[in-house]
């Protein structure tokens, strides 16, 4: 009987090919209403005075804490293997498109 309860609780998530292949990006954009919190995945090119926002994920206030949470849990996990990342200087570029101020 605990067999069967534990096969109604599993997600089967697809992810097909477009997606599996992903998309790079290495800067995020943080935004927030008191409804939700807005991240923009940004690719930004060295010399390029554009860059393309690559995905934007929205998510209520619970889901982003628990993913800020699986975030620092999966990053202690990292350290402990491969050791310390190492913090980059604060990006510099103005990041405001006239909403709340944004964080990357």
């Amino acid at each position: 009987m605990e067999n069967q309860h534990e096969e109604q609780n599993q997600l089967n998530i697809e992810l097909n090919e477009e997606i599996a292949e992903g998309q790079y990006a290495n800067l995020a954009i943080i935004t927030h209403s008191n409804a939700e919190f807005v991240v923009d995945f940004v690719n930004v090119m060295p010399g390029l005075p554009k860059a393309k926002v690559k995905s934007r994920i929205i998510l209520t206030p619970q889901h982003a804490k628990r993913f800020m949470k699986a975030m620092l849990d999966n990053i202690k996990k990292y350290e402990s293997v491969h050791g310390a990342i190492q913090d980059q200087e604060q990006v510099s570029l103005p990041l405001n498109f006239g909403g709340p101020t944004a964080q990357a």
